[in-house]
């Protein structure tokens, strides 16, 4: 017997980031961003894949992409804000934030793959097969163990 499992990275972000600009002055554009990003470390690999430089300030972060700064904050709702400086206008900023979510939901993706894999044996599962489709789902084949 078999186990099939299909991860598909979209289901597993739950929801895509719904970007919109909130506030903009001389100094800064900032974007809400309608997203249920959790992890800040996730979130750091997400943006260390967009190729922004990531530093930590508290319990925000700040991302650096040539020419463009984000700090990247949450309200009390834990819904995330990125504050942007430098050469950014509305569309930028929203492609970015929209970015930063494709490559959170990677993240995602991948931590929930080492997690499955790691403990399979533990709950008497074989690894059989791995694919990953041409939209990036990933199949995971697992024999059941008998005892």
């Amino acid at each position: 017997m078999s186990v099939a499992l299909l991860l598909v990275p979209l289901a597993i972000a739950a929801a895509a980031a719904h970007a919109k600009l909130t506030e903009k002055d001389s100094a800064a554009t900032v974007c809400r961003v309608q997203t249920r990003m959790r992890d800040a470390d996730l979130l750091a690999a997400a943006l260390r894949e967009t190729r922004a430089e990531v530093t930590r300030a508290g319990a925000d972060l700040v991302a650096d992409w040539a020419g463009v700064r984000a700090r990247f904050g949450r309200d009390a709702q834990q819904i995330w804000s990125a504050h942007f400086t430098g050469a950014v206008d509305e569309p930028r900023a929203i492609d970015i934030v929209r970015a930063v979510d494709a490559a959170y939901g990677r993240q995602v993706q991948r931590a929930v793959l080492d997690r499955l894999t790691q403990r399979a044996p533990a709950a008497g599962l074989r690894l059989e097969s791995r694919s990953v489709t041409p939209d990036q789902a990933v199949r995971l084949v697992f024999a059941v163990e008998r005892a």
